[in-house]
């Protein structure tokens, strides 16, 4: 995979959308947008075309939105719960008859620097791979740079358990979130495979103590050989290889460089978990507890987050001292 980013010399004057006035309390914890806009060029996963992607900053309360602009007639589609359409191998999008697809790994780069507001403007229905995981969005985002903006952040404060489940002994998967005044995420996977059962089969992570950057940015997404054919008959995986994936066949896994890390198979569900509740549009303060959970559990559980008005409400911080260990702090340039 070539990854070809573009980056744009001039930064934004300042304006309303991330300027801050002089009297503005800076010990307020506020959203994040990017300083320039960037971009970079790719293909797509699953449907193997050629994509542009055209990161530029927003106003406060804007959230992420993608815009196609290949259309006849540009569509937004803002990144809710909601406007999740399909999760079948990857997170898509949708408003009307319009689409994003595979959204969850520069979701997850977003999530894990802090970006609150974002416009992506791209050229076809799937946003590139890249090399597979969210560090080379990171990377993209880093470099744009990350600018504080006039207004407080708001974030989704879990106060009661919320979980949705599958299945049961054997097919049993769940999904959980429960009160934490921080963000933490454990993953447990089950996959009988060699490869996988060889590697750490249950990861921790907590945005407070971590570095998302070092500790999970750069878990790959992962296939097996056996599956390919089936994927691809069936319009998927067409731009996937061992340059965007970790590809395994029934006993090993075939990339010669291996892994990158010792669990990278977990840590990559917990990369997709990070992007996938993102998509609830504020980050969370909250503790998420999956077992086999993918992207259509981690949309249920979502979904029923937002459902249940008791078991959550907003809150912002007019002391950033009072936020959760992690969350004030500007994130390092790459």
């Amino acid at each position: 995979m070539r990854f070809r980013p573009f980056f744009a010399s001039r930064l934004i004057e300042p304006t309303a959308a991330h300027a801050l006035p002089a009297s503005y309390n800076r010990e307020v914890l506020r959203q994040r947008t990017l300083r320039a806009q960037t971009r970079a060029t790719g293909v797509g996963l699953h449907s193997g075309q050629r994509v542009e992607l055209t990161l530029r900053p927003a106003a406060p309360n804007t959230g992420i939105v993608f815009r196609r602009v290949d259309l006849p007639q540009p569509v937004e589609i803002p990144m809710t719960a909601d406007a999740v359409s399909d999760t079948r191998m990857a997170t898509t999008a949708s408003h009307g008859s319009a689409k994003v697809a595979t959204v969850e790994h520069l979701m997850s780069a977003c999530a894990g620097l802090g970006i609150d507001n974002l416009t992506i403007d791209i050229t076809a229905e799937e946003v590139p791979i890249l090399d597979g995981s969210a560090a080379s969005f990171l990377f993209l985002l880093q470099n744009a740079g990350v600018v504080w903006q006039d207004a407080p952040r708001q974030f989704i404060r879990v106060t009661r358990p919320v979980e949705v489940r599958d299945g049961q002994d054997s097919t049993v998967r769940w999904a959980r979130l429960e009160p934490y005044h921080g963000y933490r995420l454990s993953f447990e996977i089950v996959f009988d495979h060699p490869a996988v059962d060889s590697t750490g089969q249950r990861v921790t992570f907590d945005m407070g103590t971590g570095s998302y950057q070092r500790d999970i940015a750069r878990a790959r997404t992962f296939g097996f050989t056996r599956d390919v054919e089936t994927m691809r008959v069936n319009g998927l995986a067409l731009g996937g290889g061992l340059d965007n994936a970790i590809v395994m066949d029934d006993y090993k896994i075939l990339n010669a460089e291996g892994l990158r890390y010792d669990d990278e198979f977990a840590k990559h569900k917990i990369l997709d978990a990070i992007g996938d509740m993102y998509m609830l549009g504020k980050p969370l303060l909250a503790s998420y507890t999956a077992f086999r959970s993918g992207h259509e559990l981690n949309n249920r559980l979502a979904r029923a987050l937002m459902a249940q008005q008791d078991c959550w409400e907003i809150v912002t911080f007019d002391d950033e001292s009072q936020a959760p260990k992690g969350f004030a702090q500007m994130a390092p340039a790459w």
